[in-house]
């Protein structure tokens, strides 16, 4: 009649064991810092043909995972694409919304991806880079579509330290060069009133080679990490158009109150395929006293 309870008692210890083992193992693998990902992932064409999202999706699951980011900025995200990621990588969670505002799932997002065991979000937002930030869709400047930044406050639960992150979209076309830079200015006077003192990482295809308006902008007020990393690894540029030949830098990450230590342009392929049209950024960041 003892042996019931007995077994009871032995099969908890073993699963408070387990579980012990399994939050060592999470714990272990923290590192201290940060570290960001900034990934234009490509919207799902299906003229893309070999290059569809169904074809290189498998892939970016690895490239990600490998890389193992704290928090990843991505755009052109769709919330197929977020339900797919998070899926396939046990660990994150992710948010976004829409541009145009209208909660089509097929809307581009700037989605952000993070560590539920390496990060907690305390609070998150959007704005739109237009004269009506707080209007969901607002388009201003002669862009042809809604340009918005999406951005967290996170928690580290290794030590309890807090951070902004912004991700954002900024125009494409040759012609956009004045929309740009309206963009980075309103986007560094939200950052300004968002995150007051706080650390910050920005993310984002800007869309524009550094020394335009737009970068000398945002330069005013946060690093360029690839600039100041200690370390830079890989190709310069970013975007490639799955030819995996890059030739211009328009992928940038920012940050205030935190040190670039390390650059990583990942440029991992599986022969001719190539997880997006972008190459991601991978930057490790130690904690600094903000500039």
């Amino acid at each position: 009649m003892t042996v019931f309870p007995r077994l009871i008692l032995l099969s908890c210890g073993l699963l408070a064991g387990l579980w012990l083992a399994s939050a060592a193992a999470a714990a272990g693998d923290a590192r201290p810092g940060l570290r960001v990902m900034s990934f234009n992932v490509r919207v799902p064409v299906e003229a893309d043909g070999p290059n569809r999202w169904e074809a290189r999706r498998e892939l970016m699951v690895q490239v990600i995972g490998d890389a193992a980011p704290d928090v990843v900025g991505t755009q052109e995200l769709v919330a197929a694409q977020g339900r797919y990621l998070v899926a396939h990588l046990p660990g994150y969670a992710w948010f976004g919304s829409g541009r145009r505002g209208d909660g089509k799932p097929d809307d581009e997002r700037m989605g952000v991806f993070y560590r539920t065991y390496t990060l907690g979000l305390i609070e998150s937002g959007n704005f739109w880079l237009s004269e009506t930030p707080e209007v969901p869709g607002s388009i201003s400047w002669g862009n042809p579509y809604p340009r918005m930044v999406t951005w967290g406050l996170f928690e580290r639960w290794a030590d309890g330290r807090r951070f902004y992150l912004f991700n954002t979209h900024f125009p494409y076309r040759q012609e956009d060069g004045e929309a740009r830079r309206r963009c980075a200015e309103l986007l560094a006077q939200r950052i300004a009133e968002l995150a007051g003192d706080a650390p910050v990482v920005l993310t984002g295809d800007f869309n524009d080679e550094p020394g335009s308006p737009a970068y000398a902008r945002l330069q005013q007020d946060l690093d360029d990490a690839f600039v100041s990393a200690a370390l830079r690894e890989g190709p310069a540029a970013t975007f490639h158009g799955f030819s995996g030949r890059a030739e211009r830098r328009i992928d940038w990450a920012w940050s205030r109150g935190l040190k670039a230590e390390r650059l990583r342009t990942v440029d991992d392929h599986a022969g001719e395929r190539y997880p997006s049209d972008h190459f991601p950024m991978l930057v490790d960041y130690s904690d600094a006293e903000p500039r």
